[in-house]
């Protein structure tokens, strides 16, 4: 290898760089990734992501090795979920774009309603908030019952509330924040009585609770086979273990699918026809879900599947052995949201699982629920479950040993006042500095913590929208240019 070829420097500057962030493999990350323990299956799916990078999803005429892997992925999918043979799907970039494309496929099947509205519990996922901001269709939240599913006879009733403007009605299979899957048979029907969509999120189970109901496992029923369900997105990047990017979105008929696509001839080039949000699109993502669903096929996602309930029911077991937790919600699939109680904070019990190699995500408190501590457990986890409770119970003794992390009653007092609607930049400055985010310079960039807890209980007192602005100004900050040359150097370079 040549030392003076500058791919060598960028190739170990990479490595270096990846070595700060979190593993991707080795079961330890329970949110962001999903990890089959497979190495073979990984190499596989990065090599075919290699093989593809430069190909264009944008024609399929032009590479038609990408249509024809997109139409086995959505077969495959479709032959997973139960669906009808009119059936037809779309590969999407992500659990979000599939969502995004249901709602605007909805709104647009309704060009008499001016003003769209979709119904949701309040459990679905974020996505369909970021559809109502893009696509302008208002966003209808029920509230859910006590076990955190769906109430159909509320969800009927916000419909009837103004059914003429409705055109989307929406259930999760199962919901992130707590792993259940909501009665998709009653909201189905309700939505189909009166002649209106019904979207079933399965961006995180659909690939793994078919498999769940094959090895006994009760599951609730919410694939094509419930009436009135009109769509489904599923992902394959989660529980299809295939690299980032790939989702499907599937449609019951040609006829539900068809608003979904663009076509623009209204200029001088091509005539710009796209099935998804983006136009250009690589190969690579593709092509690697294709490539990790042809090796493992169902036989393989089976396994995978048993292992990953395996690590379930093991962790939701040992969960009873250990002192200040408790099950948010009885999971229905491979999702666990684990409460704490008076005695120990949830936010420091992540920090404390962190310092012990264990990733585990905080969740905020939400309306009268307090916040919880959110798994996302996978095949690899399966293996290092007694390892995962030990630093578990380890890490709830050093919480309840530290005590509630408690916010400066000057810094609540200071969050209470902000307006989320008119923070600017000097607030923001100020509440960093009083967290000590930042040193006396703010312009010096931030200076996070090790520790989180204390940040977090500073967000989670906040109200929604101001923990919205607060995020969004924190992004905003941490996404600046790293300018590879001076300013003087530029200028000399242009004279």
């Amino acid at each position: 290898m040549d030392p003076t070829d500058p791919t060598v420097d960028a190739l170990a500057r990479l490595r270096a760089m990846q070595a700060a962030d979190l593993p991707v493999h080795g079961g330890r990350t329970l949110a962001y990734v999903y990890d089959s323990g497979l190495p073979d299956v990984d190499r596989i799916g990065r090599d075919a992501v290699a093989a593809y990078a430069g190909s264009n999803g944008l024609d399929p005429t032009a590479f038609p090795s990408l249509l024809q892997m997109e139409n086995e992925l959505v077969g495959f999918a479709a032959d997973l979920l139960d669906a009808p043979p009119t059936c037809v799907g779309t590969v999407t970039s992500g659990g979000t774009e599939s969502v995004l494309l249901a709602v605007q496929g909805a709104r647009d099947s309704r060009p008499d309603v001016t003003r769209p509205r979709m119904v949701l519990p309040a459990t679905a996922h974020a996505a369909f908030h970021k559809a109502a901001h893009y696509f302008g269709v208002e966003a209808v939240l029920v509230p859910v019952g006590p076990d955190f599913r769906a109430d159909p006879a509320a969800m009927a009733a916000a419909i009837d509330e103004d059914r003429d403007r409705t055109v989307l009605v929406a259930a999760s299979a199962p919901s992130y924040a707590h792993g259940v899957v909501d009665p998709v048979t009653a909201i189905a029907a309700a939505a189909a009585d009166r002649g209106i969509r019904c979207h079933v999120d399965a961006c995180i189970g659909g690939w793994v609770l078919p498999y769940a109901a094959r090895l006994g496992r009760t599951v609730p029923p919410w694939t094509f086979a419930v009436e009135g369900v009109t769509s489904i997105s599923v992902d394959l990047h989660k529980y299809g273990y295939a690299p980032k990017g790939t989702s499907v979105l599937l449609h019951r008929t040609p006829e539900l699918r068809r608003p979904q696509y663009f076509a623009s001839a209204a200029w001088p080039g091509y005539t710009m026809l796209n099935s998804t949000l983006q136009s250009t699109k690589s190969g690579g993502p593709l092509a690697g879900a294709w490539a990790v669903v042809q090796s493992l096929g169902d036989t393989g996602y089976e396994l995978l599947s048993r292992e990953t309930f395996e690590a379930v029911d093991a962790i939701v077991a040992g969960l009873a052995d250990i002192p200040a937790l408790s099950l948010a919600a009885v999971p229905d699939s491979t999702l666990v949201a684990i409460a704490t109680d008076a005695s120990c904070d949830a936010f420091t019990v992540c920090d404390e699982m962190a310092a012990r190699g264990w990733y585990v995500q905080p969740q905020m408190s939400y309306a009268e629920h307090p916040p919880t501590i959110h798994l996302s457990v996978s095949a690899a986890t399966n293996a290092h479950v007694e390892e995962f409770l030990a630093a578990l119970a380890e890490s709830v003794a050093a919480a309840r040993a530290a005590g509630p992390v408690s916010v400066d009653p000057g810094i609540a007092e200071f969050i209470g006042a902000l307006d989320p609607a008119t923070l600017s930049d000097e607030d923001f400055d100020g509440l960093l500095a009083a967290a000590g985010l930042v040193g006396g310079d703010p312009a010096a960039g931030l200076d996070l913590p090790e520790r989180m807890a204390e940040v977090n209980a500073m967000l989670d007192l906040a109200s929604p929208a101001m923990r919205e602005a607060l995020l969004v100004a924190f992004l905003d900050r941490l996404a600046r240019p790293t300018r590879q040359r001076s300013a003087n150097a530029t200028t000399d370079a242009r004279s």
